[in-house]
């Protein structure tokens, strides 16, 4: 296999999460694609400089170089890397760019509640979202 070219961060306690990651990995046939679990307990945030908070708030993914990514460019690199990338290319556009990232945070917000209507709870309880913090004076 090659190099990766992007990794996903995804949380493998989410049903709907290991569904999505479980989709690229079947599609990964060159390698390039990369998946690390953050709610494996030997995942340590301070490697990416950030919290499993903010991991868990909303999907991250990064580049062999350690440049970081969140949200809907999260998605579209790890589709590029798969060969699909014409799938999303869409949601990089000006406007559209916007109205994907506000759609992915509801979706993310959500997901615990999504996944239950579907019948993919998550049933550790350890992919509950964190709570959003205070405002600070």
């Amino acid at each position: 296999m090659n190099q990766w070219r992007f990794k996903l961060l995804y949380d493998g306690d989410c049903p709907l999460c290991q569904r999505e990651a479980a989709f690229l990995q079947r599609r990964n046939r060159h390698g390039w694609l990369a998946f690390e679990n953050i709610a494996a307990p030997e995942f340590d945030p301070a490697v990416y400089g950030t919290s499993h908070e903010a991991l868990m708030g909303v999907i991250h993914g990064v580049f062999p170089d350690g440049k970081m990514v969140r949200k809907m460019a999260v998605f579209r690199e790890a589709y590029r890397a798969i060969g699909l990338g014409w799938l999303l290319a869409p949601t990089a556009w000006p406007g559209l760019n916007w109205l994907a990232d506000r759609g992915y945070e509801w979706f993310a917000r959500n997901r615990l509640g999504i996944g239950k209507i579907l019948g993919r709870s998550c049933a550790s309880g350890a992919c509950a979202l964190p709570a959003p913090n205070p405002p600070q004076p």
